[in-house]
């Protein structure tokens, strides 16, 4: 195997553990938000949201493991989107049956949330972006 081969390899395998551990931070991040992996918060749609985010995170954390890249990082970018927009509309203009977060721009496990989901969709898009370019699966 050539050096550039190794070095390649070694480059995605770090971006590859980087989005899981990112991916699985968002999850543990939305579990202690929510009050416990067995609680549903309300309303019920935004508790629901909350179990598919971090189910959805960890099978994007589980397909890079396993080398399913383009899914795994596509599936990483909406992990980080989706929680992202969540965090502006709640405390935006707010959500139907939820005005709990209406101006709380500053609350510290919010900005920990968008600083991991920040940093995974910078990683992951443009990973994704190389995966089309690769054919790879």
């Amino acid at each position: 195997m050539s050096h550039h081969v190794a070095m390649t390899l070694e480059a995605t395998w770090t971006a590859r553990w980087a989005g899981v551990l990112l991916c699985l931070a968002v999850a543990a991040i939305h579990v202690v938000d929510q009050g416990g992996i067995t609680t549903t918060r309300d309303p019920y749609y935004v508790g629901v949201a909350y179990h598919v985010l971090e189910i959805a995170a960890v099978v994007a954390a589980v397909l890079l493991l396993i080398g399913l890249v383009r899914a795994g990082w596509l599936l990483a970018a909406a992990v980080a989107v989706g929680p992202l927009l969540g965090y502006v509309l709640s405390r935006g203009p707010g959500l139907p049956d939820y005005s709990d977060d209406i101006g709380n721009w500053t609350e510290p496990l919010g900005l920990v949330s968008l600083a991991v989901e920040g940093v995974l969709l910078l990683l992951s898009v443009p990973l994704f972006v190389q995966s089309l370019r690769r054919r790879t699966y």
